[in-house]
């Protein structure tokens, strides 16, 4: 597996690790009464406050990952010396034109489910559903986008373009 396909995995995991963590948070509140479905400020607290919380474990399990991934490599060409198990590591992680065409068409994926989670919320509105639900639609579909970004960023790895 390539350094992009362990870093998209690695960030597609926090991705579902903070929006399950979400669901549990606000639903279990939600069912146990301790938040109102009308109650605006405590659905939009909650989402940004997972919001904060997956960007700060990003960053975090990023730093995380790139450790283990330099520490992995140089165990690995532990037979070399520090300036080629430098380069090993600096070119594993070199960006080029075929990595940033994936980026580019998986995106689209992204802004599809985005754009679905938009009208959907839209509609639930205008079908009388209670706010909650609207922010939550909003909320689920731009992170389901990003989930289906990574996964599709995965399969043009393995399956080339």
């Amino acid at each position: 597996m390539s350094y992009q396909e362990k870093k998209i995995l690695t960030n597609m995991l926090s991705g579902i690790v903070v929006l399950v963590a979400y669901y549990i948070y606000a639903f279990g509140r939600y069912r146990n009464g301790l938040a109102d479905a009308n109650d605006l400020k405590f659905w939009a607290g909650a989402m940004l406050l997972f919001i904060g919380i997956g960007v700060v474990a990003s960053i975090i399990i990023m730093i995380i990952f790139h450790i283990l991934y330099a520490i992995a490599i140089a165990v690995k060409e532990r037979n070399y010396d520090d300036k080629e198990i430098n380069h090993t590591i600096e070119a594993s992680m070199v960006e080029d034109e075929m990595d940033s065409l994936i980026g580019l068409k998986s995106s689209r994926i992204g802004f599809i489910f985005a754009g679905i989670g938009f009208v959907a919320a839209l509609v639930s509105l205008m079908l009388g559903q209670p706010s909650f639900v609207m922010l939550n639609l909003l909320f689920f579909s731009f992170s389901i986008g990003s989930l289906a970004e990574g996964g599709l960023s995965i399969y043009y790895y393995r399956k080339g373009l």
